[in-house]
């Protein structure tokens, strides 16, 4: 990966907590930049299908609800709950 030389100008405190954080780490304030950029960027990125479906499946039936016709009868189920939700705010 080729590096390009930036100039950026920070407030002083930050500066200055940016080289303590660095001396702690061991490690140059670039690097601790350079982190930075890359967490912001990634955390901006939409997941893909795949991560999606993935994140999906691994929470698939870890979760009980005690209610044994939940899969076939969901939307009545939903609508109940609206329905209490909706009188509890109307009460309020």
């Amino acid at each position: 990966m080729s590096m390009v030389k930036t100039q950026v100008q920070l407030p002083r405190e930050d500066l200055e907590a940016l080289r303590r954080d660095a001396a702690e780490e061991g490690v140059s304030v670039s690097e601790l930049v350079r982190r930075a950029v890359k967490d912001s960027l990634e955390s901006k990125q939409k997941p893909t299908q795949r991560e999606l479906m993935e994140r999906a499946l691994s929470v698939a039936g870890k979760y009980h609800s005690g209610v044994p016709d939940l899969g076939e009868r969901h939307d009545y189920y939903l609508a109940e709950a609206l329905e209490e939700e909706a009188k509890h705010w109307k009460s309020s």
